[in-house]
């Protein structure tokens, strides 16, 4: 009788099934599929340029005298797109408003959100409100929306190149997370962090526009606006893609050794320069970045690359920063150890009960023995020039003197006396041609 029974049900669900199918043409399937390339032809779309993407800039009226160098050293007029979003309207001192500025507009008034009354930190709810206010501007031909703070500098040319590796069809957030492991634990080890800017797709932008505000009243115990726009677009079942050349500089001081040993990826961005030293000593913040991106427009895809070569007749190793630093070591040493950031910086938060590990990434201790034979003679670079048409010029000063003497367990050999080196690198072909190859040329 039982199985009876389940014969019984077998025939009536293919009965049931094979109603549904023959009757709803919605459920129909073609005996034979067709071929995509007749009935849904593929499309290829053009290669990403500056032209499919915005930016979204978040500003204050009151650090605006400020932050303007920082956003006005990679803002491009005529060519870049995009707003700077105050929270207040520009006063007369501001205006007419420059071309060499993104247009403003001021930020919607985000007590009427429903969630506003929930949340204590209410100015990231004006930030994160900002996502939507951007795409709300309705530009045309959008693949990418790139949102950023007001102290965040991008290297232009190598964020076009990241975002055309990625299928700007799919929900795609692309970013990067904190370097300090104490900020990941407090706020998310898988958002990216708002101040070194992150990347949102069209669908993913569209998507976020229908659900933004309802997902904000949901998270108000998130203290961060990144940390909520992070947990809005993982509740549409996207998750985080990292790229390590956005930089947050959750970091205090002298952040050279950093920048001395960046990884060989691209240069994205820079965040909070008012909390770090001027990367280049001799010179202010602001001069310090127009230094950088001058080099960055000699070849975008070279800059802050770490190469490494020897001369082993008098066993001296250098490490190259291109177009940022030269390190000379009077010793050889692997490029295992090299290629870890001398630690010149300190974590966000280094009060009492902040234990190690500090950084989300391995260090090198400065040497507090001074010892000749890992200390590095530091030099920074003055300036780039074209040269014969296919090379380019960099030319290193001396930061100062290292006051050691030179390393006997290398036959004694002191690079004390050099004041200047002169790295020529060939104009590249190719990005993997740009991380290779440079004739050194020291004077003493």
């Amino acid at each position: 009788m039982g199985t009876l029974s389940k014969s019984i049900a077998i025939i009536g669900l293919v009965l049931f099934l094979s109603y549904t199918f023959l009757m709803n043409p919605s459920y129909q399937l073609p005996l034979f599929p067709a071929k995509p390339q007749e009935k849904f032809p593929v499309i290829k779309a053009s290669p990403t340029n500056i032209s499919h993407i915005v930016f979204g800039t978040v500003g204050s009226v009151n650090t605006w005298k400020h932050k303007r160098s920082y956003i006005e050293s990679w803002w491009q007029p005529n060519v870049t797109k995009g707003y700077i979003f105050m929270d207040s309207a520009p006063g007369n001192e501001y205006l007419p408003w420059p071309s060499t500025s993104p247009p403003f507009r001021v930020s919607e008034d985000i007590t009427k959100l429903k969630g506003y009354p929930n949340y204590s930190n209410k100015i990231q709810l004006r930030i994160v409100q900002t996502v939507l206010e951007v795409f709300r501007e309705g530009d045309e031909n959008v693949r990418w929306y790139v949102m950023t703070d007001d102290d965040t500098v991008l290297v232009i040319d190598n964020l076009v190149d990241m975002l055309a590796k990625y299928d700007h069809t799919k929900y795609l957030y692309i970013g990067t997370n904190s370097e300090c492991t104490h900020n990941n634990f407090a706020f998310s080890f898988d958002m990216a962090y708002g101040g070194a800017g992150y990347a949102l797709s069209y669908p993913l932008m569209e998507a976020l526009s229908k659900t933004l505000e309802m997902c904000i009243e949901r998270y108000p115990h998130l203290y961060t606006s990144d940390n909520v726009l992070g947990a809005c677009v993982a509740d549409l079942g996207v998750d985080r893609t990292h790229e390590q050349g956005f930089h947050q500089i959750d970091l205090h001081g002298d952040i050279s050794g950093l920048l001395s040993a960046h990884p060989n990826t691209p240069f994205l961005s820079l965040h909070h320069i008012d909390t770090i030293d001027p990367i280049f000593p001799s010179k202010n913040r602001s001069e310090s970045i127009n230094q950088l991106l001058q080099a960055a427009k000699f070849d975008h895809s070279r800059i802050l690359q770490q190469t490494i070569c020897y001369n082993k007749p008098i066993s001296w190793t250098f490490s190259v920063s291109w177009g940022y630093s030269v390190h000379i070591y009077e010793n050889v040493l692997p490029r295992s150890f090299l290629k870890k950031p001398l630690e010149t910086f300190t974590p966000w938060w280094s009060g009492s009960g902040k234990e190690p590990p500090f950084f989300m990434f391995n260090t090198r201790w400065p040497s507090f023995t001074g010892n000749p034979c890992v200390d590095p003679h530091s030099f920074f670079a003055d300036s780039n020039q074209n040269i014969d048409g296919n090379q380019i010029l960099t030319t290193f000063s001396r930061r100062s003197s290292r006051g050691l003497l030179a390393c006997a367990a290398s036959g004694n050999h002191s690079a004390e006396p050099i004041t200047k080196i002169m790295v020529i690198s060939p104009i590249p072909k190719t990005v993997e041609v740009s991380i290779l190859y440079h004739r050194i040329i020291v004077f003493t």
